[in-house]
This record gives structure tokens, sequence and C-alpha cells, in this order.
């Protein structure tokens, strides 16, 4: 691990709360269920109204005890509409009745059980609503299907349309896709503006050096996930008028311009995230599920440890402390503030840890490189006058 400067770390700002620990679909990518860590089968399905109300209360305390005046709640799981809707309502008014702050709130889904009494409910509560979906129904139904190897594209769509609604539109919070080589990029950008998103989020399918994601080759120089991704930006930026936000390419920007990130995996900006399991234990990013089992683990439970507890641990240190959080190799690129070394999970080597460039460490060079010269160009053109 890189030494890290002991300082004063920032308080957590978003809670993940798992409502529910498995889920009705069984997509065969899935860092939760087909990944390393297999923890989840001995976890309680639902949280419990007691874990729901103590979390809250752990909540609560560390707001106060540091003053913030927003955070935000993500309910999550697992699919947490399988948690059914009393518990979704119990959880959330009881946070929002012990929070003295505001508490933004959002819904992370794949939308299969996404109804009208359900999005009654989130509009009620001022839920947020993030929806998975991997383009057209070929490309979606290739990998997020059911236990019975059926798709499920169609009920996704028959959601997303009903969410599209006037009555419901202002719950939209916009699209996952997970990024599928064998997915005409183009295709895929234009079925996802087919439900006319507020933003999409192309998500790199989790894996390591020790379990390479498909396509990349640990230590290849090919750039198979950058290309796919550099068709997509040439599309979106080239259009004439804005179609949606691309939050990976928005904050790449950002970040070249001399901003800072909002999404983890891209900039220096320090992870302020935390997980709280249905068994009330509190956890490091759940995407680390992906490199062995229990990576995530911070032996604290909501019963009995404060959020505090988990700031001081060296891990979460590493994700709040810039350049030095970084392995060497990526300390001593001139990218680093704006690749951040990538997702931490995809730093992973068995023997190594996570004391390792990201395994799509071409691929996010050639991105930014291509993101940057896009820019350059565009400035060079606005100072000559012709832009």
């Amino acid at each position: 691990m890189p030494n890290v400067p002991v300082g004063r770390p920032l308080p957590f700002r978003q809670f993940i709360v798992k409502l529910h620990s498995r889920c009705n679909l069984a997509c065969d990518y899935c860092y939760l269920y087909t990944k390393a860590d297999q923890r989840w089968r001995t976890r309680p399905r639902v949280m419990s109204r007691e874990l729901a109300g103590r979390t809250a209360e752990r909540v609560a305390e560390h707001v106060r005890a540091h003053r913030l005046d927003e955070i935000e709640v993500i309910l999550h799981g697992g699919e947490p509409l399988l948690a059914g809707a009393e518990l979704i309502d119990h959880i959330v008014s009881t946070m929002r009745a012990h929070v003295p702050a505001r508490v933004r709130t959002t819904i992370q889904t794949n939308a299969t059980l996404l109804d009208r009494d359900y999005l009654n409910l989130l509009r009620r509560l001022d839920i947020r609503v993030g929806v998975s979906l991997d383009g057209d129904a070929a490309g979606h139904d290739r990998h997020r299907i059911g236990p019975d190897g059926t798709g499920s594209y169609h009920r996704v769509r028959a959601a997303l349309r009903l969410l599209g609604a006037p009555e419901y539109r202002g719950l939209f919070r916009g699209l996952l896709c997970t990024v599928d080589l064998a997915n005409d990029p183009v295709d895929t950008y234009r079925a996802l503006l087919e439900f006319t998103p507020p933003a999409v989020d192309f998500l790199l399918p989790h894996g390591n050096w020790t379990s390479p994601p498909p396509g990349r080759v640990p230590g290849s120089a090919e750039t198979p996930y950058a290309d796919w991704l550099i068709t997509v930006f040439d599309r979106w930026y080239d259009a004439p008028l804005r179609e949606t936000r691309v939050r990976l390419f928005e904050e790449i920007i950002n970040v070249l311009l001399g901003g800072r990130s909002r999404v983890e995996g891209i900039g220096l900006s320090p992870a302020l995230m935390v997980v709280i399991e249905t068994d009330g234990t509190i956890e490091q990013s759940d995407i680390l599920a992906s490199a062995f089992e229990g990576a995530a683990a911070t032996g604290l439970h909501v019963a009995r440890d404060s959020f505090d507890a988990a700031l001081t641990l060296p891990d979460v240190l590493a994700r709040q402390t810039g350049s030095a959080g970084l392995p060497a190799t990526c300390r001593a690129c001139r990218l680093r503030t704006v690749c951040g070394g990538g997702l931490r999970a995809h730093r992973f080597r068995a023997g190594a840890g996570f004391d390792n460039p990201s395994v799509y460490c071409p691929d996010l060079f050639r991105l930014i490189t291509h993101v940057r010269a896009r820019l350059a160009d565009d400035l060079a053109a606005v100072r000559r006058g012709t832009g």
C-alpha cells in the first residue's frame, strides 16, 4: 500500500443503504453475485426495521458531529424494490425525521418492478430514480436476464415509458449502462437516448489484474474500451444540441479545465461514500466485491460503531488523500490528476493488493488524451476567432 499521510479525514456525505441483498435478475457480469465476494449468501435478504432505524440514528449522529447541511442517501441492493413499499417509506421517513440536514434520496433499480404504485410512492417521498439499461433489446438482454434466462428489456422499457410520463418525469435521474464491446457504441447511445434521460453513466465492467474484464488483456497496450467510449464521446461532443449529460465525459472535461470531479474513478477528489449492508455492517465501496472476499469489510456495525470509526481506517484514508493515496506508477503519471488511478477495485492484483495502476490504465490514458486533444483544438479555434 502507498504511504498515506495522516490528516483530518473528511466526513461521509453519501450513504448507500442496502435494503435488499438479493436480485430478481441474474446478470452474468454482476459484481455482487458473480465475482469473488460471496458474503451476500449469508446476509439477511431484507434490512429489518430496527436496523433501518439504527442506520438513520447513526447518519444523524454523523451529520451533527460534522455540521453537515446536506447528504445523499442511495437505496440500493440487490434490487431495492424487492424490499417493498412499506420498508422504503419507513427508512426514508425515519431518515428525514432524524437527520438535521437536507436528505437527498435516490433509488438505483433494474426497473423490472417499477410500476405506477411504486412511482406514486417515490413521488410522494421525493426519491429520484436511476435505472440500469445496457442499450437496445439485443444488447441489454445479452446479460441482463432473469433466473430463467429470459431477457428483461421489454419490462424495463415499459417502466421507462411510465417514468417518462409528465407526472413522474421529474423523478428520473438517469440511466446506468455497462459497456459491452460486442455492442455497437453509437447504436447503444442512441438506444439510451430513446428515453430522453437527463444523464447517462457508462460503467466499465468490473474486473482487475487477476480477473480481467472481457476483452481487456492485462498489460496489453490495446485500448478496446477507450475505442468504444471515444466513438460515443465524439458522437456526444459533436451533437449540435446537448442530448443528455454523460457524467464520465463531463467529469473528465471538468477536471481537465481545472475543476474537481464529483464521481468516483475520475480525478483526485476525496471519496466520501460509505455502504450499510442489510445486516447493519458498515462497509467500503461494494464494488470491491469484485476483488476478493471481504475486500470492502471494515469490521464495523451500526449497532455499536459510529461512521467516524470508519473514517480512521487506512483504506478509507487512502481514498481521501489525493495523489498520496495512489500507487507509485500512478503518482509518476502526467494524467494522474485527471485519471485519479481509476476505480480502486480495478487496481487489485493477487499478491500485490491494490498497489497497482488500474487494469484499464491504457484505456483511461487514451480516452483522457483524446478528450484533452478535442478540447485543445476547440480552445485554439476560439483564440483564433474561428470557433
